[in-house]
């Protein structure tokens, strides 16, 4: 059997978090199904935060892995960083032990940690002898700079262009990821690898009872880091306007989870200090996997009227459990949502109040959504790690 390493780098990093990104659980999510598949021929590696790179242990991976998933299932509390006395044991525990040697071994890695640094990609593979396949989620900060942190796309483009030189196949989360980085990668004259699309999986959400607000108004939920990409200020303009256009007793109530990212200014300022919102929309800035389970359940529907994503995860996690989906009409909604959500134009204002406002009183698009959901595809892990797998297999025959 091919002898497989992968890399939690991005795992490791997050020692001193309770919450999960969806990169983490993209990378948990490859550990546990690549250790069904290879058993004892996986073996884990990383960058330490101390910036060693090599082997871990497998006792205490396995065991931090365990750590990580209990912190996800049942923290509730507002988001931040662990004491660095509370990570210490862990960091220590961490640390790399032997770097890996061996010809044939495939290097796995689906986050971008460290991509930013070529040289330190090229050391790995050369101490590990290794084929090195990888995953692309977006291309985001590339083709959408204005949404990045400032030198994102400089920065994103050095990890591109690290994978076009250093891979030799590249999974991506959906076709429109994949026609990006081909795209990106051949407008500069370089020939892109083997690239193959596999949809993530649908995490399981939890069996939970609905929530239900105290007074039994049906609400909304919004899930995703608050970020300018995510169209934030497009729902609360919604909310404040009709808090001041109908009675009380009409206006449903607005769920936001997520943290708080860059470049919010606007949006910040409503959620602090926007008088007319506050009795309609409450930010939930940390939820475990039991609340989050409760709200997705419960929710008349999720709102994702998002400007670009790489792949509509909380579209797949609402629709998994029977919640309608209004989002915006990009190809990532689609390609994982089909044709069951509600699609619309992320600056359609009025379109969206009247798509929220039928689906908070039962109107005709919420009885037409539910009536297609019997039809939608879910996505699973099991699948992806199978097209993972051949596409590891591949890369390790290759001449």
């Amino acid at each position: 059997m091919t002898g497989v390493v992968l890399d939690i780098s991005r795992l490791i990093s997050r020692v001193r978090h309770s919450t999960p990104s969806g990169v983490d659980r993209v990378e948990m999510a490859y550990a546990r199904g690549l250790l069904q598949h290879y058993g004892d021929a996986l073996a884990f590696a990383a960058v330490h935060p101390s910036t060693l790179y090599g082997r871990i242990e497998r006792g205490a991976a396995l065991a931090y892995l365990d750590e990580l998933e209990r912190r996800w299932e049942h923290h509730d509390n507002p988001p931040g960083q662990r004491s660095l006395a509370d990570a210490a044991p862990w960091i220590t525990r961490l640390l790399p032990r032997r770097a890996g040697v061996g010809s044939g071994q495939v290097l796995v890695q689906v986050s971008p940690h460290h991509w930013h640094r070529p040289e330190l990609l090229r050391r790995k593979l050369a101490r590990e002898q290794a084929r090195f396949v990888c995953m692309v989620h977006d291309l985001i900060p590339i083709e959408y700079p204005e949404y990045a942190r400032p030198g994102g796309a400089a920065l994103h483009e050095t990890r591109m262009a690290a994978v076009a030189e250093l891979a030799d196949a590249v999974i991506v989360n959906s076709a429109a990821t994949g026609t990006s980085l081909t795209r990106w990668i051949e407008g500069r004259g370089l020939t892109a690898p083997p690239v193959h699309v596999a949809l993530l999986g649908t995490r399981a959400i939890a069996p939970a009872e609905p929530f239900v607000m105290a007074d039994g108004k049906p609400y909304f939920l919004c899930l995703g880091t608050i970020e300018p990409r995510k169209n934030h200020l497009l729902l609360l303009h919604l909310w404040r306007a009709m808090a001041q256009a109908l009675p009380a007793a009409e206006v449903p109530r607005l769920v936001v989870v997520g943290r708080r990212g860059w470049e919010n200014e606007q949006v910040l300022d409503l959620l602090d200090r926007c008088p007319a919102l506050e009795p309609f929309v409450e930010e939930v800035s940390a939820c475990g996997d039991a609340r989050l389970a409760a709200l997705l359940r419960g929710a008349r529907a999720l709102l994702m009227p998002s400007f670009a994503e790489g792949y509509g995860m909380p579209v797949a996690e609402a629709l998994s459990v029977g919640t309608p989906v209004i989002a915006s009409h990009i190809a990532a909604h689609r390609e994982v949502g089909g044709k069951v959500p509600d699609y619309l134009d992320p600056l359609d204002g009025p379109g969206w109040q009247a798509a929220i406002l039928d689906h908070a009183q039962g109107g005709p698009l919420r009885h037409a959504q539910l009536a297609r959901m019997g039809s939608w595809q879910e996505p699973d892990w099991p699948g992806h790690i199978a097209t993972a797998v051949e596409v590891i297999e591949g890369a390790a025959r290759r001449k």
